[in-house]
């Protein structure tokens, strides 16, 4: 038994995500684990689809298990994104292996450029650049490009790569016997507006959904449900939650907006400033400076209008909460059971009842789906996380059945 961890989004699931699948499996993974964002994903946006939908797709496809990243997590930067899913990862005891896309594809090359990283963010160099103005994905470019050379700086151009760097970072952080392993890019960049037989990026999918026939650049399964998602109104888009988001940002005070994960050096007041605009667009390029991508600033209004504030981010996840599974899952969850620092389950109200920090991590997970409820085409109702029932694929067997029951 091999148990290989895979930290996605899947927005939606696409040939790519099942290229990388597949690709896993012959590297002799028997089981996969994967750890997705829920209804928000981590470049500041809305998923297109509910968490519980693209779990069962990512299921149907090739996962074995599925586990949520909670929105505080989610809406992190790169290395807290990282870091948070792998924590999660390597606390189940049992993951023997990293699996991720890469633009590079070689992974002695990315663990070079990881170690540069750590080197160069951590110098005196860095710093100076930043006081003067430098945004840290640039001036950590500029300065490994200086320390180790063109093609190591390279590797930091594109964003897969990136996040790769920040897996490996993440296992080396948490002194992890996870080991990497990256399987290259097929075809299409990431952001690439272009099909290449049958394969196509998640954004131009996302952005195409409704005027293109996208059934060959996914698996059956996800073309049925998200076609399904689109004709009912159940897709999601950033743009419903547009008035809800200036609305948020023209009630809150500075001081409220200093408490939200990655607001320094005085932007509170340039979001402050910037609350007069007519859109979010407007308003984002009012308050974006050299220093902040946009991005980075998308996911700190997103994280201002769901109350998601820095304590949030003091401590890792303190749960698993499980979003889909099927019988080759529960083998993974009967291991888990005896070596897991976290408890797993598929109960949202079961987790609150952890500690103060599990409470306050449901209660923020809740409170988003409500969120995200308004951003399908026809708003959804509230309190819908506290009594979502998790997707089990395949046939329910009685071990099974008695897995979830203790789960639940």
């Amino acid at each position: 038994m091999k148990v290989a961890g895979i930290v996605c989004e899947y927005n939606p699931f696409h040939n790519g995500h099942k290229y990388q699948i597949a690709k896993t499996r012959e590297n002799g993974a028997t089981h996969i684990v994967a750890v997705m964002s829920g209804n928000f994903v981590q470049r500041g946006d809305v998923a297109i689809m509910d968490k519980f939908e693209r779990a069962r797709a990512a299921v149907q496809n090739g996962v074995d298990l599925v586990i949520e990243l909670p929105v505080p997590y989610v809406l992190s930067s790169a290395e807290g994104f990282a870091r948070s899913a792998l924590y999660i990862l390597n606390s189940m005891g049992c993951i023997d292996e990293l699996s991720f896309g890469s633009e590079c594809g070689d992974i002695e090359m990315l663990i070079e450029a990881a170690h540069a990283t750590i080197t160069c963010a951590d110098s005196l160099e860095l710093k100076l650049m930043l006081d003067n103005g430098a945004s840290f994905p640039s001036a950590l470019n500029q300065l490994v490009e200086q320390k180790y050379g063109k093609e190591t700086s390279e590797i930091l151009n594109t964003p897969n790569n990136v996040l790769a760097i920040e897996y490996i970072k993440a296992i080396s952080y948490l002194n992890s016997r996870i080991k990497p392993f990256t399987v290259k890019r097929k075809h299409t960049d990431h952001d690439d507006m272009n099909i290449k037989e049958n394969f196509a990026s998640a954004s131009f999918i996302r952005q195409n959904v409704k005027e293109i026939n996208y059934s060959d650049l996914m698996p059956e399964t996800m073309y049925d449900i998200l076609s399904e998602a689109v004709a009912s109104g159940k897709s999601a888009s950033i743009e419903n939650l547009e008035k809800a988001l200036m609305y948020h940002i023209r009630t809150s005070s500075p001081a409220q907006l200093r408490d939200v994960p990655d607001v320094g050096q005085g932007l509170e007041h340039r979001i402050y400033e910037a609350r007069s605009a007519s859109t979010v667009q407007e308003m984002l390029e009012q308050i974006k400076t050299k220093r902040y991508t946009m991005s980075r600033l998308r996911r700190i209004l997103l994280c201002s209008l769901l109350g998601i504030t820095n304590d949030d981010l003091k401590t890792p996840p303190v749960y698993g909460r499980i979003l889909a599974v099927n019988e080759r899952g529960t083998d993974i969850l009967h291991i888990a059971k005896e070596k897991s620092r976290l408890p797993l389950a598929t109960s949202l109200a079961r987790l609150s009842e952890i500690n103060a920090v599990a409470k306050r991590l449901a209660d923020l997970e809740s409170f988003s789906t409500d969120i995200y409820n308004l951003a399908y085409d026809i708003p959804g109702p509230v309190g819908t996380d506290y009594t979502a029932k998790i997707n089990v694929v395949q046939t329910l067997t009685n071990s099974l059945s008695e897995s979830l029951t203790n789960l639940s």
